[in-house]
C-alpha cells in the first residue's frame, strides 16, 4: 500500500490547525465578541430599633411584597403604654390649657357674688347714715367729728364695694397670658411626646419602602430580635443592575442613557437595558467570566438598569450585545 507523501499530511495536518484556530478565534471569539456581564443586586436590610420578639412575619423569603407592604411586627405592649401614657399627658395639658383660658367656675364667680352683695348693703348702711348724721351737723346737734367718721366709713364702704367687683372681674378673665402661653407650651410639648411614641410604635412594623423580593428572613415569630438588628433582608426592584464590560476600544460608543439587549440562560427572548453609569477609568478584565485570550485586556465598567428587573436574580451570567459603531 502505497502511504501519501510527508508533505502532504504536513499539509493536511496545518489546516487542520489553521482551521481549529479560525474556529476558536471566529466562532468561540464571536461567542465572546458578546459582553459579558451578571446581574448584581443590592439588599434593603429592615430592622426595629428596640429589642422585642417577633409575633408576626407577614412574608416568605423568595416571596415578592408590594411597596408600603407589610413585613414583619416587634411585640407592640410596651410601646402601646407609652403611647397611651403619652396620650393622656396630652389631654391634661390641654385640659388644664381650656380651664385657665376659662377662669373661676361659676361656683367661684357666685362667691365673689355673694362678697359683692355684702360689700353693697354695707354701701348702702352707710351712705345712709351720712344722710342722716350730715344735716343734724349742720344743725349742730352732732359735733363736725361725728361727720367725719360717717364719712370715713362711707369711703370705706364704697372702696370695699370697688375692690369686690374688681376681683370678680378678674375671676372671669382667666389667669395671665404668660401662665396661658406656658400652658400652651407644656401642651404642646406633650403633643410631642405622643408623635414620639406613636413614631416608635409605628417602627415596630416597619414597610416594605419599595417593590422587592424577600430574599432572606433572619428571624422568625417567637424569636427574640435585638434592637437594629436586621430582621429579613429585601432587593428591591430599582437596587437590580446590569454589570458588564466594553474593550478600551470601543468604550466611546457607551454613554448614560443609551439601551443595549442582553440575554442571559433561563431568560425568555431578548431582555433590555438603559445604562445609567460609565467608569471613567480602565481595569482589567474580571478573570472568572473571560477567555485567557481577553483576560489581560483593558475593559471599562458598564452599569446599566434592566427593564423587568424583578425576574433577574443577582449572580445571574448575562451576554450583552455590543453597540454597532457610529
Amino acid at each position: 500500500m502505497k502511504h501519501p507523501p510527508l508533505r502532504l499530511v504536513l499539509a493536511i495536518g496545518a489546516l487542520a490547525v489553521i482551521g481549529l484556530l479560525a474556529w476558536l478565534l471566529f466562532f468561540r471569539d464571536g461567542e465572546a465578541r458578546t459582553l459579558t456581564g451578571y446581574i448584581e443586586g443590592d439588599r434593603v436590610y429592615l430592622a426595629a430599633p428596640v429589642s422585642g420578639a417577633v409575633v408576626q412575619l407577614y412574608v416568605r423569603e423568595g416571596e415578592r411584597v408590594a411597596a408600603g407592604g407589610r413585613t414583619f411586627l416587634i411585640d407592640p405592649q410596651i410601646q402601646r403604654a407609652q403611647a397611651a401614657s403619652a396620650a393622656a399627658a396630652v389631654g391634661a395639658a390641654q385640659a388644664r390649657t381650656e380651664d385657665l383660658r376659662k377662669g373661676d367656675r361659676a361656683q367661684e364667680l357666685a362667691v365673689f357674688d355673694a362678697e359683692l352683695n355684702a360689700a353693697l348693703a354695707s354701701q348702702h348702711e352707710a351712705e345712709a347714715e351720712f344722710g342722716r348724721i350730715e344735716p343734724l351737723v349742720r344743725q349742730g346737734i352732732y359735733a363736725p367729728a361725728r361727720l367725719d367718721q360717717v364719712k370715713a366709713a362711707r369711703d370705706s364702704a364704697r372702696a370695699q364695694t370697688a375692690a369686690v367687683r374688681r376681683r370678680r372681674e378678674v375671676a372671669e378673665l382667666g389667669a395671665r397670658e404668660d401662665a396661658i402661653s406656658q400652658a400652651e407650651q407644656q401642651a404642646a410639648q406633650a403633643a410631642g411626646g405622643l408623635n414620639e411614641a406613636e413614631a416608635r410604635l409605628g417602627q415596630l412594623a416597619p414597610a416594605a419602602p419599595r417593590a422587592a423580593r424577600v430574599e432572606e428572613v433572619f428571624y422568625r415569630p417567637g424569636e427574640w430580635a435585638a434592637a437594629n438588628a436586621p430582621v429579613l433582608a429585601l432587593l428591591p426592584d430599582d437596587e437590580i443592575t446590569l454589570v458588564f464590560f466594553v474593550p478600551q476600544a470601543e468604550m466611546a460608543r457607551y454613554r448614560p442613557g443609551q439601551t443595549v439587549r442582553f440575554r442571559c440562560d433561563g431568560c425568555e427572548g431578548e431582555g433590555a437595558a438603559r445604562i445609567t453609569w460609565v467608569s471613567p477609568r480602565p481595569e482589567f478584565t474580571p478573570p472568572v467570566l473571560y477567555s485567557k485570550g481577553s483576560r489581560d485586556r483593558l475593559v471599562y465598567r458598564v452599569e446599566a438598569e434592566p427593564q423587568n428587573a424583578a425576574r433577574l436574580n443577582p449572580g445571574l451570567p448575562v451576554d450583552v450585545m455590543p453597540l454597532a459603531a457610529r
